[in-house]
């Protein structure tokens, strides 16, 4: 038990030096350390496990050289490895004797804050982890997140976490098993057109189920630069089709005198393979700070219906020119058409400038990689259009049909949605036919940490954020106020270096900022600028339309300080 106290500790502060002590403990006393270990716990491994990861390694206890720290070191990593897995596996052992208790995932699923417990399954192991919560070296807000339910997705986005000492700590918590018949029940209906829809990962805060629509949580969105395919903010319209990339076509209309094409997956791989950067948001990307002012109608977004991947797939301008389509003197549109349809047949549908399209600049791309994987299906598997500086609207899924028009899309969601208006319009007196159609979207930028209603500690707080400006103007600076926007100081911003007019991908940024003394509240204020020097507007009013679109006034969180 005393080393499980150890890596609990090895997580906080200012444990470093106990650690080091420890370890140069143990490289003088080796053989000391050595027999210590009773030997049940080795004989009980291969009778438990099942893992050939978990099962002891010997290393050599030959130090020739007593100077070498290195050869020390690789003792020390030797023995803790190897204490953690035998701790591990004599858990598991003693478990395996007694008779554990049972729950059901209904059990489980109701211990999820710290006035219930919080409680995590680990494949059929059930853990109380309410202990643990501020001791996370992560933050408790990121252990919250699997509060109630399994604990693997999580894993699977940070690696880490799955080692022995990790296992070793968790051990310590277990507290039964799950139900073996208490099986995951279906929640939808074989008849609904929902049914085939994929599995998500349940760290997304869901807007709506049917269609689906969900958001990564704030202290993930900028845990990584590039967002992790399984936590990208999923914005649908209709059931996700299942299509197979055997039968696969793209139709691709051709120009007056040119070819028509028809292409599978194979052949759209023989065009020559771009890759770039690039983030998608929602033109309702914080459609709740405007419901505060006044209701909208559309889901209710908060700041995570952006994120950031890196594309790969056919530049758009290099198949349109192999359907004979070249840029024209007159206005042209390209229209995209996706498999996704409603009970009537009607397909999601949108367009964009013919200009934009047949630019190799624009970087337009026909894209089936994303973030080095096949297209998850949410995200538009086998292809989808992906615009860089446009709206998320415009980035067709499930791309089933491309044709070049005089007109913009007559789809619905090109024609009567994704439009801004005066403040003064309401549903009485608005005209949609009046408003261009969304396309670039203005400056924006968000607090991602802390969180608004969260408690800081006086002294220094860090705040954390994104900032992105569509048709690609890069973003060149971010201020922040810790005052309500009295005093400003200038962020420190991450992420690739953005190329004039090719900024197509936000910036990751960070301030740590002195709080004043005696202070009880921040009022935490963030801007950001482009190049072009336009800057968010500092009220949501003036900007409130009845769709909620274009949502970018400062982002304001109020937290508490205490001593």
């Amino acid at each position: 038990m005393g080393r499980v106290k150890l890596f609990r500790c090895g997580h906080r502060a200012g444990s470093a030096t106990m650690l080091l002590r420890l370890c140069r403990t143990l490289v003088v006393g080796f053989p000391r350390a050595v027999r210590v270990k009773p030997t049940p716990s080795r004989l009980c491994i291969p009778a438990c496990s099942t893992n050939d990861s978990f099962k002891p390694q010997h290393p050599s206890l030959t130090c020739p050289d007593e100077n070498s720290r290195t050869r020390g070191w690789k003792v020390v990593g030797a023995l803790l490895g190897l204490g953690a897995a035998l701790a591990y596996h004599d858990h598991r052992c003693r478990a395996a004797q007694e008779s554990p208790r049972v729950f059901t995932r209904e059990e489980v699923r109701s211990h999820n804050s710290l006035e219930t417990g919080v409680w995590v399954t680990l494949g059929s192991e059930v853990f109380d982890v309410t202990k643990f919560v501020d001791l996370h070296p992560g933050g408790p807000s990121k252990l919250m997140l699997a509060a109630g339910g399994p604990i693997e997705p999580f894993w699977a986005l940070y690696a880490s976490h799955n080692q022995p000492h990790v296992r070793e700590l968790l051990a310590e918590y277990k507290i039964g098993e799950l139900n073996p018949e208490d099986k995951v029940s279906p929640t939808l209906e074989a008849s609904d057109p929902y049914a085939d829809d994929p599995s998500r990962h349940p760290a997304l805060r869901i807007n709506s189920q049917r269609p689906f629509n969900a958001e990564p949580p704030p202290e993930l969105l900028t845990e990584n630069y590039i967002t992790p395919n399984p936590i990208f903010f999923t914005r649908n319209h209709l059931p996700v089709p299942n299509v197979d990339p055997d039968t696969y076509r793209l139709h691709i209309v051709g120009a007056p005198g040119g070819q028509s094409l028809s292409l599978s997956l194979d052949d759209l791989y023989k065009f020559p393979k771009h890759e770039v950067t690039v983030t998608l948001q929602c033109a309702g990307n914080r459609r709740a700070e405007m419901n505060k002012v006044k209701a909208v109608k559309g889901l209710e977004w908060r700041t995570g219906a952006i994120s950031t991947a890196r594309w790969a797939g056919a530049r758009l301008c290099d198949v349109l020119a192999q359907a004979g389509h070249r840029p024209r003197e007159t206005e042209a549109h390209v229209c995209f058409e996706g498999l996704d349809s409603d009970p009537t047949g009607t397909a999601y549908g949108a367009s964009i400038p013919l200009a934009r399209a047949l630019d190799p600049e624009a970087e337009v791309l026909l894209a089936y990689e994303m973030n080095g994987q096949p297209l998850p299906r949410d995200h538009g598997f086998p292809v989808r259009v992906v615009v860089p500086g446009v709206v998320g609207a415009r980035q067709v899924k499930w791309l089933g049909r491309v044709s070049v028009e005089s007109e913009e899309s007559h789809s619905h969601w090109q024609r009567r949605d994704y439009k801004g208006f005066s403040p003064s319009v309401d549903w009485d007196t608005v005209d949609f036919d009046q408003a261009p159609a969304i396309q670039e979207l203005p400056v924006q930028s968000a607090i991602t940490e802390p969180q608004d209603g969260a408690t800081v500690e006086s002294g220094e707080v860090t705040i954390k954020g994104y900032a992105w400006s569509g048709g690609g103007r890069a973003v060149i600076r971010v201020d922040v106020s810790i005052d309500g926007g009295l005093t400003w100081q200038e962020a420190q911003l991450e992420g690739e270096e953005q190329c004039p007019r090719k900024a197509w991908a936000w910036r990751i940024w960070h301030l740590t900022a002195q709080v004043p003394a005696e202070q009880k509240e921040l009022e935490v204020v963030c801007k950001a600028v482009d190049d072009s020097y336009n800057v968010q507007p500092d009220t949501v009013a003036p900007i409130w339309n009845l769709r909620g679109v274009l949502s970018n006034a400062w982002h304001r969180v109020r937290v508490h300080v205490v001593p």
